[in-house]
């Protein structure tokens, strides 16, 4: 075996153990520990595949941000998981019957899938030599899914700004501050003077 193979099935069950672990720690903050080293292995498996721009993308959104917001929630919320696991427990048959059902599918699926004749040469993508994977990929997207990219973030734009309206509430006990009315403001009716005798207060 060559080191690209010993790699592979290192990150492959770095991969798997990080998954499995995630589900089955009992502590969260170990969990979200075990899903950052699953995201890491997965990287490293884009690596071996030529993809370092998704390997990078992985490392900086998911395990930079998402894993570390996680962490963050874990450890800053009060939750009592000795209840949610008291609750949990009521509805363990039916999640047991569930992945049953899901399982039976997935052999049945897999039992009568044969892969088509030229699949291959229909998935595989056109790879340029004389640009690098992520130029190829910026080519592509900015050049013939330019629209559709531009539309997606639209949409994300639209989802936090829609995600932000109906949060947001304006309470009345709160004091906040008005920019404008600062600005806007007469300085003669907003400063006096007072002529304060010795020996007596205002």
């Amino acid at each position: 075996m060559g080191a690209e193979v010993v790699a592979f099935y290192l990150f492959a069950l770095s991969t798997i153990t990080g998954g499995l672990f995630t589900v089955l720690s009992r502590n969260p903050v170990h969990s979200v520990l075990w899903l950052i080293l699953s995201f890491l292995s997965s990287a490293g498996l884009f690596i071996l595949l030529g993809a370092e721009f998704v390997a990078m993308l992985l490392i900086i959104v998911y395990v930079g941000a998402v894993a570390v917001l996680f962490l963050f929630v874990v450890m800053m919320l009060d939750v009592d998981f000795a209840s949610l696991k008291a609750e949990m427990a009521q509805y363990l048959p039916l999640g047991l019957l569930i992945v049953v059902v899901l399982l039976m599918e997935l052999a049945m699926g897999l039992a009568v899938w044969v892969p088509a004749d030229g699949a291959e040469a229909v998935r595989a993508a056109p790879t340029p030599t004389d640009l690098h994977n992520t130029a190829a990929l910026g080519l592509l997207l900015y050049d013939q899914y330019f629209l559709l990219f531009q539309l997606a973030g639209l949409i994300l734009l639209v989802a936090m700004i829609g995600a932000i309206v109906l949060t947001i509430r304006h309470r009345k006990d709160i004091k906040r501050q008005d920019i404008l009315a600062q600005i806007y403001r007469d300085p003669d009716k907003s400063m006096s003077l007072k002529n304060v005798k010795p020996g007596q207060g205002l």
